[in-house]
């Protein structure tokens, strides 16, 4: 496993002999001698990538043998419709000949990871999961979400599935136990008690309103709590009411119940009977060439929550391969990544490479783990609450494809195009009094918005306020880079239809745009608002007759139209904003060139403050030490020019 595996990089043409046989012609197309290229192929293990004529990876593969796997993609028949796509554009295969089937596991799934082949099983799951974050070594402890590496000194509990299961997590402690959730240059600045005191979810540890034994004992029970022994904290609290009681503190007894009130009906949310370690619970739905899986975290008996995921290119794909794919893809990494790896991992159905998977999970987790499919008791029920979870997530997202579909259809209808629109685009410009201009282009295609392929373009070097000119940037870049993708590899897409959200002026420039790029069969229309914003008065214009159209209110075409347009608006305003948060915090002096950090602290202290710099004359500032004649000149005309 330490030796480096072994490249070997072949590529054959067939040669122009009439007598081919059948099996030849069927592939004649490929310009790729197969029947060559397998003579000679190793039986040893290793990874194989097929590759195009434009020289971009299509498909990554392990194998335990080399030959017989590569050979199966060649057979006369059975052969799945994208399989033979896929094999129709092979014009050349590198073999990569490693020790072990485990070694091709690894070199496989980080280069799908990499290289992201069009019709390999893809999981677009590239966030690292969040936890919760004691400060265990300060005096008095913090409770804060964290997402990265887990450098900080203290306790980390979790992986979460996402933000809002680790938000919910900690809005509910400080309900429970009210440890600090500030941020330490908060925390430490405070004169008095903030408002988190007063609602009674901070015991204002800032200003020495609890001792440190008090807040130790909430800070134990959070703790006990997240490893999941809420019935250990109930007792504890059970014997503090009752102690508080009999000395007659009715107030810190009653205090306690309502904890031990709340626990409870927590409990019967999250706990997971008879559960100890830590578990997840992986199941997967396939129906119309849509994949769901489903996957379930529990942590020391606590259910923290789910997460759906669909991964790209599963149609024509088995039970087994997708499982397969996902496992690898969620769990394994080259280097030993913040992805936490559970002792248990349940799953819904049998698939391939189990074995190995569960010896590469061992070797980077330090710990055994198990993958079963067959289980009993609580854990067959937790299996199948996750594929409950899984089928519900799949008729849903088959539903609002349906959904989808059935308005591209009647968009066809409504807009008379000869073929039903299989992609939507849509641009929108975004500014204050011309401040940050922001542009921003939504993707649809049938089965909804295609965020993957959201783009945003930030517009520089036009008249501030010029919506015009910042469309025709806009859709210049964009339009340029997708011509020059589809010349070089063949993977940019055009849309069927362009929406422009604007009137006239508008849809003008994106005409002149497409034209002056020579891209033709894009139908072109514009949306524009009605009378008093009145979603029913908006009106179409369709760019190749200048004819303005006012569909029904209850139109899907319209609402399809509408939906873009409202993604587009909220896409470009959230980037607006951005970028102007970003530039209003960036001092008028840092965009002055050959005045560096030093020199803007000298100036700031000089004149006590940007406003008196900005009225200081050239020979006032040129008597600061640092400042020369020119350097002055050039500030001053920054401000006044």
């Amino acid at each position: 496993m330490s030796d480096k595996p072994s490249k070997i990089t072949i590529k054959y043409n067939i040669p122009s002999d009439e007598s081919s046989s059948e099996n030849e012609e069927q592939f004649s197309s490929l310009q790729f001698d197969f029947n060559h290229f397998l003579k000679d192929l190793s039986t040893k293990p290793g990874v194989y990538r097929m590759i195009d004529a434009n020289n971009v990876v299509i498909y990554v593969g392990k194998a335990k043998n080399l030959k017989n796997r590569v050979s199966s993609y060649f057979r006369k028949s059975g052969q799945s419709p994208k399989t033979t796509v896929m094999v129709s554009q092979i014009a050349n295969i590198e073999i990569i000949i490693t020790h072990t089937e485990s070694e091709a596991l690894l070199l496989e799934n980080n280069l799908i990871k990499t290289l992201k082949p069009r019709y390999n099983i893809l999981l677009r799951d590239d966030k690292s999961y969040p936890y919760i974050f004691l400060s265990d070594q300060d005096e008095f402890p913090r409770l804060a979400f964290h997402r990265g590496a887990r450098k900080k000194k203290g306790r980390y509990f979790g992986p979460y599935p996402n933000g809002h299961s680790v938000k919910s997590s900690l809005n509910l402690l400080q309900k429970l136990f009210p440890v600090r959730q500030c941020e330490d240059s908060f925390y430490k600045n405070r004169s008095r008690a903030c408002l988190q005191y007063q609602i009674k979810r901070c015991k204002a540890p800032c200003v020495d309103l609890v001792s440190k034994e008090e807040y130790g004992e909430d800070v134990h029970h959070t703790v006990l709590f997240l490893e999941g022994k809420s019935n250990q904290v109930i007792d504890e609290l059970i014997l503090a009411m009752d102690q508080a009681a009999e000395q007659l503190h009715y107030e810190k007894a009653a205090l306690h119940r309502d904890q031990i009130a709340n626990l409870r009906r927590l409990q019967e949310k999250q706990y997971v009977s008879n559960e100890k370690g830590d578990l997840d619970i992986i199941a997967i739905e396939y129906q119309q060439g849509v994949a769901c899986i489903q996957l379930f975290f529990i942590r020391d008996g606590l259910n923290l929550g789910n997460k759906s995921f669909f991964p790209k290119n599963a149609r024509h794909q088995n039970i087994s391969e997708l499982l397969s794919a996902f496992i690898a893809q969620f769990y394994i990494s080259s280097t030993r990544s913040e992805r936490f790896i559970p002792t248990s991992i349940l799953v819904s159905d049998p698939f391939e490479d189990r074995v190995i998977i569960e010896t590469i999970l061992h070797e980077q987790s330090g710990h055994k783990v198990e993958i079963r499919d067959k289980v009993r008791g609580d854990r067959a029920r937790g299996l199948q609450m996750a594929q409950t979870n899984a089928q519900t997530a799949l008729m849903s997202r088959l539903s609002n494809r349906a959904s989808f579909l059935k308005r591209f259809e009647d968009l066809q209808e409504a807009l008379k195009m000869d073929t039903l629109p299989e992609r939507l685009e849509c641009f929108d410009i975004s500014h204050s009094s011309g401040e940050a201009t922001v542009a921003s282009c939504v993707v649809f295609d049938q089965s909804g918005p295609l965020k993957t392929d959201y783009r945003r373009f930030n517009i520089d070097n036009i008249t501030p306020g010029d919506d015009y000119a910042a469309m025709h940037q806009a859709l210049t870049r964009r339009y340029r880079a997708l011509k020059k993708a589809r010349l070089t590899n063949g993977e940019g897409k055009l849309p069927d239809l362009l929406v422009i959200d604007g009137s006239k002026g508008q849809v003008k420039q994106a005409r002149e745009v497409l034209q002056s790029l020579e891209i033709t069969g894009v139908q072109i229309i514009g949306i524009t608002k009605g009378e008093g914003r009145r979603r029913e008065l908006d009106t179409l214009l369709l760019s190749e007759t200048n004819e303005k159209v006012i569909l029904p209110a209850d139109s899907k075409a319209m609402h399809l139209i509408q939906h873009i347009r409202d993604e587009a608006h909220r896409f470009a305003i959230t980037g607006h904003k951005n970028r102007r948060a970003k530039a209003r915090k960036i001092s008028q002096l840092e965009k002055i060139n050959g005045l560096g950090p030093k020199r803007r602290q000298l100036l700031l202290k000089q004149f006590g403050g940007l406003q008196e710099v900005i009225r200081a004359g050239v020979e006032d500032l040129a008597k600061i030490n640092g400042i020369s004649k020119s350097l002055a000149q050039k500030i001053y005309e920054h401000f006044h020019s």
